[in-house]
């Protein structure tokens, strides 16, 4: 059944306690998930948004006990992924006249998964639905994270629905922010925007701020994923505002993998050294072979500076590294350092080729890198150690340079 948000506006969305994955392997959801689709009653009746495909006739099903399916005037579809509209297909076979508003690329998108040629109605910001008492504003928010995205504001309720932005991959029965876990809630929003939406973060920026200007007040935020913001909705936009302005606590993590314990013992060696010169800092390891590679994404999204090492297999790389590089590099971070590691036999090329791919996803480099070959002894162990000192002494000096050039560009005045 569906759950009352306000007198108008009922969430009849499903909740995925058994989810696993997401988009395919790409995501880990250990706390599930949910789909969330909104049913507006005014005088006219808007459904926003569906569910997944696995839950379409159970959908349609509870659906039809809320209402005479044949009085849904609207259809709003804020984002055509298939976690949101994979049962549009089983609803329209019931009411396949229903007009589906959506923005352009919304339609392309619909089309191209459906194949189906629905009754579609483009629309882009500015662009308002009349639905009794209240009124619908679409405002297109394009790449947030899909091309076809946009917010769907509902007058005389205050309600943002935002679909993919502010949401979390959090599976909850209790439905609203200020009664769940806070810590559980904070970092699983913070895995979503690190693992989904860094690499639009110039974009959310953007559109936050035209959102902000229109001077709509908001009482309550309801995204397709996770739990709706309604004790203090603007806590989570000023977060994402945050998260977007090249985001990094005052942490290091040490990535590695290891054959033989080696690159272990070398990376352990490493955060001795870098605790030695800045007790202060955060210092994580995690091994990519054995951590699950969003909360691995998720630290180096948190941190400062990143070390990555690698043992030497094959004149390259272990693959759990591979990995690791290959979405760190897609995710586009902006203003971290970095510097790579590892052991070898004979060839030790991993070091080199590791510095050549965090310089290519945009890393700043502190360093050459460090290798050791074989098993590190205490001395070994020890150079381990002082590489750890130099880099985070290193890092230090760079941030402050990088701080104070930065301080002195908002300090001069300028002409427009």
């Amino acid at each position: 059944m569906g759950k009352k948000l306000t007198d108008k506006v009922s969430w009849v969305g499903k909740v995925d306690w058994e989810l696993t994955r997401f988009h395919g392997d790409e995501y880990s959801t250990h706390r599930g998930s949910s789909y969330n689709s909104y049913l507006i009653r005014d005088r006219k009746t808007v459904l926003m948004d569906t569910v997944w495909q696995p839950f379409d006739k159970e959908f349609v099903a509870r659906l039809k006990q809320e209402v005479d399916l044949k009085s849904i005037d609207y259809i709003v579809m804020n984002h055509n992924e298939i976690d949101h509209s994979g049962a549009l297909p089983e609803l329209m076979r019931e009411i396949p006249n229903t007009p589906i508003y959506c923005t352009a690329n919304g339609a392309k998108i619909l089309k191209g998964h459906y194949h189906q040629d629905w009754n579609f109605v483009t629309v882009k910001t500015g662009d308002t639905l009349d639905i009794g008492d209240s009124k619908l504003i679409f405002v297109e928010a394009q790449m947030l994270h899909w091309p076809d995205t946009m917010f769907t504001y509902m007058t005389g309720e205050n309600i943002l629905f935002s679909n993919d932005a502010f949401g979390q991959h959090y599976a909850t029965e209790s439905l609203y922010d200020d009664v769940v876990d806070q810590a559980e809630l904070l970092a699983e929003a913070l895995k979503y925007y690190a693992n989904i939406l860094t690499p639009f973060s110039k974009f959310v920026t953007k559109k936050i701020h035209e959102v902000l200007d229109l001077n709509l007040p908001v009482s309550m935020i309801c995204p397709s994923h996770g739990v709706i913001w309604r004790s203090n909705p603007t806590a989570i936009v000023e977060q994402y505002l945050k998260w977007a302005d090249n985001y990094q606590e005052n942490q290091i993590t040490l990535v590695y993998d290891t054959m033989w314990n080696s690159t272990r013992k070398m990376a352990e060696a490493i955060a001795a050294g870098i605790r030695d010169t800045a007790p202060s800092i955060t210092v994580k390891l995690m091994n990519s072979a054995k951590e699950d590679k969003n909360d691995i994404l998720s630290e180096v999204f948190r941190s400062k500076a990143i070390l990555v090492g690698s043992s030497t297999i094959n004149n390259g790389y272990l693959f759990s590294i591979g990995g690791m590089l290959e979405m760190i590099k897609g995710l586009k971070f902006k203003e971290k350092r970095a510097a790579a590691f590892g052991s070898y036999g004979w060839s030790g090329e991993a070091v080199k080729q590791l510095t050549e791919e965090l310089e290519k996803a945009g890393f700043q480099i502190v360093s050459s890198g460090h290798r050791a070959l074989w098993v590190p002894d205490e001395a070994e162990l020890e150079s381990c150690r002082e590489f750890g000192r130099q880099f985070a002494a290193a890092l230090s000096k760079e941030i402050q340079a990088f701080t104070g050039r930065n301080q002195q560009i908002k300090e001069e005045p300028y002409e427009r």
